[in-house]
């Protein structure tokens, strides 16, 4: 595989293989693997991430309103497959390939496989989510039904220090994260940065605790369990950073963020304490600290969020690709799409118009 794919850590083997040895994913939660490979004499050429799906949970491509209309006329929308990372809303390459003069009959082997397994299982669908905008658009040429969302992520432009990004925010903007910052701190709250060997089990515990008290109420059931975050530990210590925040001696939030080359990815949070405005400063200004200081160029805080617009985070298009095996589903679907679609790319001008930059600064730009 190229070193790409080695570089965005959430399709790296020692990430899909936690959620696996966790038993965040089998049978028993609704991810079955099923992943798709290509091999020839012995040789591993190409690979995709594939999950038998018996519901459309932890998903963050919203499809529940097709599995509705499919059931109520008569059919059996799951199971379905998915080819994605499993409740992780990051874009990144889908159908892993070696380079060499076979990659382009790899590539197509793995859409046609999936497209059969689909088929031959009488399957309703298969969908790939949060590929990247090439594969978004050689799936479209291939038939697939094209789908297009929104995440916010922060740009590093060159800052020197969160004051310098500060500076180019406009002066109302610029007051209110100062305002923000303050007041999350407010109550003696200490904010580290843990990675490496600062990951200590007894850290695991109160960050899981965050993570089930949040999670709990968020979703009723949250997907991780205790032992995943033991196995990324321990293979994965260097590529995670965890953001926690101590008062009175002891942990009361925290966020896990992950790292490629170039990006810090926001994933999951949780507190046991609430205080105002402490889920910005851990998610997101601290992230954009992290970026800065550290010489990244991008934030990615997880999925949807419009209020992240208003803390320097600017609208990113997302992309999924949805093979409907059913001709009159599809059709639906694809209608509804092409709408979706123009939508998408509307909110997304009148977004970044909205901007929280100084007009000054955009005008040089």
């Amino acid at each position: 595989m190229t070193r790409g794919y080695a570089d965005n850590p959430f399709i790296s083997y020692e990430f899909l293989s936690c959620l696996e040895q966790s038993r965040s994913v089998d049978g028993r939660t609704g991810w079955q693997s099923n992943h798709l490979l290509v091999e020839a004499a012995g040789e591993l050429l190409g690979a995709a991430p594939c999950y038998l799906k018996s519901h459309s949970r932890g998903e963050y491509v919203f499809d529940h309103g097709w599995a509705e209309a499919f059931e109520r006329a008569g059919g059996a929308y799951y199971p379905k497959l998915q080819v994605a990372v499993p409740f992780t809303p990051v874009t990144g390459p889908r159908f892993l390939v070696r380079p060499g003069p076979l990659a382009e009959a790899v590539h197509t082997a793995l859409v046609q496989g999936l497209v059969e397994v689909t088929n031959r299982n009488r399957l309703s669908s298969a969908h790939v989510t949060f590929l990247t905008e090439a594969e978004w658009r050689d799936l479209g040429s291939r038939g697939f039904l094209q789908r297009t969302d929104q995440q916010f992520h922060w740009r590093n432009g060159g800052y020197g220090s969160f004051e310098d990004f500060l500076a180019a925010l406009s002066s109302r903007k610029r007051k209110t994260v100062r305002r923000e910052r303050k007041e999350a701190l407010a109550a003696g709250i200490d904010i580290q940065w843990l990675t490496g060997s600062d990951l200590t089990e007894s850290v695991w515990d109160a960050f899981f605790a965050f993570y089930m008290d949040t999670g709990s109420r968020k979703w009723g059931s949250p997907y991780l369990t205790r032992a995943f975050f033991s196995l990324i530990g321990q293979s994965m210590a260097d590529r995670i950073v965890l953001v926690m925040a101590k008062r009175n001696g002891r942990w009361i939030a925290g966020a896990i963020n992950f790292l490629g080359p170039d990006t810090i990815y926001g994933r999951n949070w949780g507190a046991i304490e609430h205080h105002p405005f402490l889920h910005f400063e851990v998610c997101y200004y601290q992230a954009i600290d992290y970026a800065i200081a550290n010489k990244l160029k991008v934030v990615e805080a997880g999925a949807q969020g419009e209020h992240k617009l208003a803390r320097g985070y600017l609208p990113v298009t997302t992309y999924s690709a949805h093979y409907i095996a059913n001709p009159g589903l599809r059709r639906a679907i694809g209608d509804y799409l092409r709408r979706e679609r123009a939508y998408v790319e509307a909110a997304g001008e009148e977004l970044a118009a909205a901007a929280p930059f100084r007009k000054d600064l955009i005008e040089q730009e």
